[in-house]
């Protein structure tokens, strides 16, 4: 008698980029899986922890998506009946701009078990890459975590909203909007803010810049960076020790720059 598997849906965070920054939970459900959706940013050595699962690769790039949302919840369902246990592996922390919400309740709706994997969120993580510290005593009290580039894709309100306070600004997905971003500091008059902006977090490709309001455009284009990455603002940039040479630098820049357009 052929037995029944329970439909079960795992969303497991996979962390920031680095493979051993998974959870020990996390590569427990692996293991017990029958089938494996995973991500663009999930780092592909993690499937050697379902040898005998199926894995689909379901990742959605900057205008190019494998699949649209409908299609991977959709597959999740399917899946679930079919084989039993799926896990749905995504970057970072799954319920941190990952949709996974919307996974879950598409999946109960169906009678489907399911539950949620924390995993390190790279709004978090990444920045403590370069030392950056999102809270300090004296220097940040609060910490706004953003998306650049909403479901209609434009810049989100909320950055404007922020670009008003003292806090530590994290905006994900948010290099497409950067001029944008710019422009809205620079009209609150902080164009000596500092700016940090990591790419590829956690991996053999990451990269970073480092700058001002003012200068961080220049800071971009010199160093090649684009998606995916994070934007770090405010003070506590300039606050860490690995970092304060290369701030120092970009206001020397800034200062030249002023220079410049006074001749």
């Amino acid at each position: 008698m052929k037995q029944h598997k329970t439909k079960k849906l795992s969303l497991v965070g996979a962390g920031p980029g680095d493979p051993k920054l998974i959870t020990l939970k996390g590569v427990e459900r692996l293991m017990s899986a029958d089938v494996v959706l995973y991500d663009a940013l999930v780092d592909k050595s993690l499937l050697k922890y379902a040898p005998t699962a199926e894995c689909i690769y379901v990742g959605k790039r900057l205008n190019n998506h494998r699949y649209s949302q409908d299609e991977i919840n959709q597959l999740i369902v399917e899946k679930a009946f079919e084989h039993g246990h799926v896990v749905r592996l995504k970057g970072g922390d799954p319920f941190i701009f990952g949709r996974g919400a919307e996974e879950i309740v598409y999946a109960e709706s169906f009678g489907i078990e399911t539950e949620v994997i924390p995993g390190i969120s790279s709004s978090t993580s990444v920045p403590s890459r370069l030392g950056i510290s999102l809270t300090k005593r004296g220097v940040s009290e609060s910490v706004w975590t953003l998306t650049g580039t909403t479901s209609r894709k434009k810049l989100s309100d909320d950055i404007r909203l922020a670009a008003q306070s003292t806090a530590t600004l994290v905006i994900l997905m948010g290099m497409s909007k950067l001029a944008e971003i710019v422009r809205i500091f620079k009209d609150q008059g902080k164009y000596g803010l500092p700016i940090a902006i990591i790419q590829s977090g956690y991996t053999q490709n990451e990269k970073s810049g480092i700058g001002t309001i003012e200068t961080i455009e220049k800071v971009v284009k010199i160093k090649g960076l684009s998606n995916p990455a994070i934007i770090v603002i405010g003070n506590v940039v300039n606050h860490s020790s690995s970092l304060q040479a290369v701030y120092a630098s970009a206001i020397n820049l800034e200062t030249q720059n002023i220079q410049n357009y006074g001749q």
